[in-house]
Protein backbone atom coordinates (compact mmCIF):
# COMPACT_ATOMS: atom_id res chain seq x y z
CA UNK A 1 0.00 0.00 0.00
CA UNK A 2 1.24 3.27 -0.85
CA UNK A 3 -0.51 5.03 2.22
CA UNK A 4 0.27 4.62 5.77
CA UNK A 5 -0.02 1.30 7.17
CA UNK A 6 -1.56 -2.04 5.81
CA UNK A 7 -5.23 -1.15 6.01
CA UNK A 8 -7.60 1.25 5.02
CA UNK A 9 -8.73 2.86 8.34
CA UNK A 10 -5.33 4.29 9.77
CA UNK A 11 -6.97 6.49 12.67
CA UNK A 12 -6.70 4.16 15.74
CA UNK A 13 -9.97 3.67 18.22
CA UNK A 14 -11.97 4.92 14.82
CA UNK A 15 -15.18 7.06 15.98
CA UNK A 16 -16.82 6.14 12.69
CA UNK A 17 -19.72 3.85 11.74
CA UNK A 18 -19.44 0.75 10.29
CA UNK A 19 -21.64 -0.56 7.58
CA UNK A 20 -22.33 -3.28 5.33
CA UNK A 21 -24.48 -3.93 2.22
CA UNK A 22 -24.38 -5.46 -1.58
CA UNK A 23 -21.90 -4.11 -3.60
CA UNK A 24 -22.41 -3.16 -7.38
CA UNK A 25 -19.74 -3.00 -9.70
CA UNK A 26 -15.91 -3.96 -8.90
CA UNK A 27 -14.54 -0.49 -6.65
CA UNK A 28 -11.36 -1.20 -5.04
CA UNK A 29 -11.60 -0.13 -0.94
CA UNK A 30 -10.28 3.38 -0.13
CA UNK A 31 -12.97 4.82 -3.03
CA UNK A 32 -15.95 6.42 -2.03
CA UNK A 33 -19.26 4.76 -2.03
CA UNK A 34 -23.16 5.80 -2.21
CA UNK A 35 -26.40 3.88 -1.65
CA UNK A 36 -27.81 3.04 -5.48
CA UNK A 37 -30.71 5.03 -5.62
CA UNK A 38 -34.18 3.37 -6.44
CA UNK A 39 -33.06 0.04 -5.60
CA UNK A 40 -34.47 -1.90 -2.68
CA UNK A 41 -32.39 -3.88 -0.27
CA UNK A 42 -31.48 -7.05 -0.92
CA UNK A 43 -32.53 -9.29 2.76
CA UNK A 44 -32.07 -5.96 4.44
CA UNK A 45 -28.73 -5.00 2.82
CA UNK A 46 -28.84 -1.80 0.41
CA UNK A 47 -26.49 -1.14 -2.30
CA UNK A 48 -23.67 0.60 -2.29
CA UNK A 49 -21.94 1.66 -5.79
CA UNK A 50 -19.11 4.36 -6.33
CA UNK A 51 -20.03 7.73 -5.32
CA UNK A 52 -22.60 8.58 -8.32
CA UNK A 53 -24.93 11.24 -6.37
CA UNK A 54 -27.09 13.73 -7.89
CA UNK A 55 -25.86 17.30 -8.63
CA UNK A 56 -25.78 18.94 -5.67
CA UNK A 57 -27.05 16.11 -3.07
CA UNK A 58 -25.57 16.30 0.02
CA UNK A 59 -24.90 12.68 0.92
CA UNK A 60 -23.18 10.74 3.95
CA UNK A 61 -19.42 9.51 3.31
CA UNK A 62 -19.01 6.15 3.28
CA UNK A 63 -15.35 4.45 2.29
CA UNK A 64 -15.38 0.95 0.87
CA UNK A 65 -13.00 -0.91 3.33
CA UNK A 66 -11.54 -4.33 2.27
CA UNK A 67 -13.47 -8.12 2.30
CA UNK A 68 -12.17 -9.22 5.33
CA UNK A 69 -14.71 -12.03 5.73
CA UNK A 70 -12.68 -13.42 2.70
CA UNK A 71 -9.39 -12.01 3.85
CA UNK A 72 -9.20 -9.60 0.88
CA UNK A 73 -6.39 -7.31 1.14
CA UNK A 74 -6.80 -3.65 0.29
CA UNK A 75 -5.57 -3.91 -3.20
CA UNK A 76 -8.31 -6.43 -4.42
CA UNK A 77 -11.17 -5.38 -6.06
CA UNK A 78 -14.53 -6.41 -4.90
CA UNK A 79 -17.19 -8.61 -7.31
CA UNK A 80 -20.38 -7.45 -8.44
CA UNK A 81 -23.33 -8.44 -5.64
CA UNK A 82 -21.03 -9.28 -2.83
CA UNK A 83 -21.27 -8.70 0.27
CA UNK A 84 -19.21 -5.39 1.21
CA UNK A 85 -17.78 -3.38 3.63
CA UNK A 86 -18.07 0.65 4.31
CA UNK A 87 -16.88 2.96 7.02
CA UNK A 88 -18.20 6.56 7.68
CA UNK A 89 -15.39 8.51 8.81
CA UNK A 90 -15.31 11.10 12.19
CA UNK A 91 -13.71 14.55 11.14
CA UNK A 92 -10.00 14.09 11.59
CA UNK A 93 -10.20 10.60 11.28
CA UNK A 94 -7.00 9.35 8.77
CA UNK A 95 -7.74 6.78 6.13
CA UNK A 96 -5.74 5.49 3.03
CA UNK A 97 -7.78 6.87 0.33
CA UNK A 98 -7.59 5.66 -3.20
CA UNK A 99 -6.76 8.55 -5.90
CA UNK A 100 -7.74 8.87 -8.93
CA UNK A 101 -5.58 9.02 -11.87
CA UNK A 102 -6.51 11.34 -14.85
CA UNK A 103 -5.28 9.52 -18.25
CA UNK A 104 -2.74 11.03 -19.84
CA UNK A 105 -1.54 13.17 -17.36
CA UNK A 106 0.76 12.47 -14.44
CA UNK A 107 -1.17 13.93 -11.61
CA UNK A 108 0.70 15.47 -8.22
CA UNK A 109 -1.34 16.02 -5.06
CA UNK A 110 0.82 18.17 -1.53
CA UNK A 111 0.18 17.58 1.53
CA UNK A 112 -2.93 20.24 2.62
CA UNK A 113 -4.47 19.26 -1.60
CA UNK A 114 -8.08 19.13 -0.88
CA UNK A 115 -9.77 16.61 -2.78
CA UNK A 116 -13.07 14.99 -3.22
CA UNK A 117 -14.67 11.46 -5.04
CA UNK A 118 -15.02 12.11 -8.76
CA UNK A 119 -19.09 10.73 -9.60
CA UNK A 120 -18.88 7.67 -11.65
CA UNK A 121 -15.55 6.24 -9.86
CA UNK A 122 -15.04 7.07 -6.04
CA UNK A 123 -11.84 7.50 -6.53
CA UNK A 124 -10.55 10.90 -5.01
CA UNK A 125 -9.24 14.31 -7.24
CA UNK A 126 -7.87 17.19 -7.15
CA UNK A 127 -10.94 19.73 -5.65
CA UNK A 128 -12.26 22.17 -8.56
CA UNK A 129 -15.57 22.72 -8.42
CA UNK A 130 -16.81 20.76 -5.37
CA UNK A 131 -18.18 22.99 -2.81
CA UNK A 132 -17.02 20.62 -0.23
CA UNK A 133 -14.12 18.81 -0.71
CA UNK A 134 -13.91 15.64 1.57
CA UNK A 135 -10.10 15.07 2.31
CA UNK A 136 -7.10 16.66 3.05
CA UNK A 137 -4.33 14.96 1.54
CA UNK A 138 -1.39 14.03 4.20
CA UNK A 139 1.28 12.75 2.07
CA UNK A 140 2.92 13.72 -0.95
CA UNK A 141 2.12 11.98 -4.21
CA UNK A 142 4.27 13.15 -7.26
CA UNK A 143 3.16 12.12 -10.60
CA UNK A 144 1.01 9.34 -10.24
CA UNK A 145 0.92 7.63 -13.65
CA UNK A 146 -1.44 4.98 -12.20
CA UNK A 147 -4.26 5.16 -9.77
CA UNK A 148 -2.74 5.13 -5.66
CA UNK A 149 -3.45 5.08 -2.37
CA UNK A 150 -2.92 8.02 -0.17
CA UNK A 151 -2.92 9.06 3.36
CA UNK A 152 -6.29 11.83 3.76
CA UNK A 153 -7.89 13.51 7.16
CA UNK A 154 -11.88 13.55 6.50
CA UNK A 155 -13.17 17.27 6.71
CA UNK A 156 -16.28 16.28 8.03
Amino acid sequence: MAGRGAGIIVSGDPQGKFLEGIIDGTPKPGTAMTVKAATEPVGGSFTWEPFAPADGAHVVTAILLPDHMQGKLYSDAYVDADRCFLYCPAMGELLNILLENISGTADSFAIGDLVSPNSGTGKFIANSSHAKPAFTVMQTKSALTADDWCLGMYNG
